[in-house]
């Protein structure tokens, strides 16, 4: 059974940057979509950045410009550049990856932002 270990998040200033790290531990087969989500206090979970299907990158609104999506060739491994985090930031990141056999979920990060 495949699993996505996640690493990275914390506490941090705002403004100040993080990075969120998940790699794929067994085997996921076709792997067509991988995508970092977030939950914050009161919210539903909401997508945060993702690559397509074919690979493009796409960004909520709210983190556009701030955030950047990257992935190694292989597809083992999926990051998230946090850069000029605010409060509103805060919340449970998590990674989440589709193959051919369904979808997976990271077990989720939390990032909390102080002004």
């Amino acid at each position: 059974q495949a699993q996505l270990v996640e690493s990275g998040g914390g506490s941090v200033e705002s403004g100040g940057s993080l990075r969120l790290s998940c790699s794929v531990s067994g085997r996921i087969f076709s792997i067509s979509t991988m995508a970092w989500y977030r939950q914050t206090p009161g919210n539903e979970r909401e997508m945060v950045a993702e690559f397509t299907s074919g690979g493009s990158r796409n960004y909520a609104e709210s983190v556009k410009g701030r955030f950047a999506i990257a992935r190694d060739n292989t597809r083992t491994t999926v990051q998230l550049y946090m850069n000029a985090l605010k409060p509103l930031d805060t919340g449970v990141y998590y990674c989440h990856v589709r193959g051919s056999s369904g979808a997976y979920w990271g077990q989720g990060l939390q990032v909390t932002v102080s002004s």
